[in-house]
């Protein structure tokens, strides 16, 4: 988990094939990194990857020093418990797509009402919160679960798509046609978010899946990366670089133009078994 200096927490998978309930195997790689950015003097992001789950998060927290660190690594942790019980070792094919879906949904209402009970148990946190997105794998689909401006893409073939939405004072804006995009870029309001986690005791969560194709790379990000990073960028780095260099590659191109935040990269990289991990 995150919640450390410069270019820490990097962990890298080697290919393996994860269980899956219809069978339709897909062996990932991955990687992930936080940095605490150029401006900043501590990271208030944490990151999660546990491949034996197939689960993968991303928490950006808010809330002051001890706040945001507090809440973004209550969140993992509340996550990966929820899930870790929800499936009972038996791995994501234990469960069919609607089970999966609401496990993840309930695994971050929880996190919201443990980082919640915590702040009201110590005044001193009182109003901490954070954004969790959250990447769950079942064989061939990826699930999602997604509470503020955390973001997660899919690259395939060499394009992008946005998974997620923000939770966020822009993007509301945005759909309204009161701003243009490149408006948006620069509103001075483009950190303020609509949703949290942990603010209160509930939370609406945004629950989705998409099914994978070999070759698709998933890039879960705090918005330290894509304040400073275009989604074409992502794209063309995500297609020419391999799992083990994305995070990192991303992350220095974000410092590189000032990185005024903590900033938090995992990729997954999804394929076809190779033979010798079918048998």
């Amino acid at each position: 988990m995150g919640n450390a200096s410069r270019m820490s927490d990097a962990r890298q998978g080697d290919a393996a094939v994860l269980p899956s309930g219809d069978e339709r195997s897909m062996s990932l790689e991955f990687r992930g990194q936080t940095d605490v950015g150029c401006q900043r003097d501590h990271n208030e992001d944490s990151l999660l990857l546990n491949d034996s789950l197939g689960l993968f998060v991303v928490a950006d927290g808010m809330g002051g020093h001890a706040g945001g660190e507090t809440a973004s690594r209550l969140a993992v942790e509340a996550v990966e418990a929820c899930v870790k019980e929800g499936l009972r070792g038996g791995g994501a094919g234990a469960l069919d797509e609607a089970a999966l879906v609401e496990l993840l949904r309930r695994a971050v209402r929880e996190a919201s009402a443990s980082i919640h009970r915590h702040a009201l148990q110590e005044p001193a946190l009182s109003g901490m919160g954070t954004t969790v997105t959250a990447m769950l794998v079942d064989g061939a689909t990826a699930f999602f679960a997604h509470v503020g401006d955390s973001r997660a893409y899919l690259v395939r073939e060499g394009s992008i798509q946005a998974i997620t939405e923000d939770h966020s004072m822009v993007q509301e804006q945005l759909r309204a046609g009161m701003l243009t995009p490149e408006e948006a870029r620069t509103s001075r309001f483009k950190n303020i978010i609509t949703r949290a986690v942990g603010f209160e005791d509930e939370v609406e969560v945004d629950v989705m899946a998409v099914e994978a194709e070999a070759g698709d790379t998933f890039v879960l990000c705090s918005d330290g990366l894509s304040n400073m990073v275009e989604d074409p960028e992502i794209a063309q780095m995500a297609t020419r670089l391999g799992v083990s260099e994305l995070p990192g590659a991303l992350i220095d191109l974000a410092n590189a133009r000032g990185g005024d935040d903590n900033i938090t990269v995992i990729a997954v990289r999804l394929d076809e078994p190779a033979a010798s991990q079918r048998s």
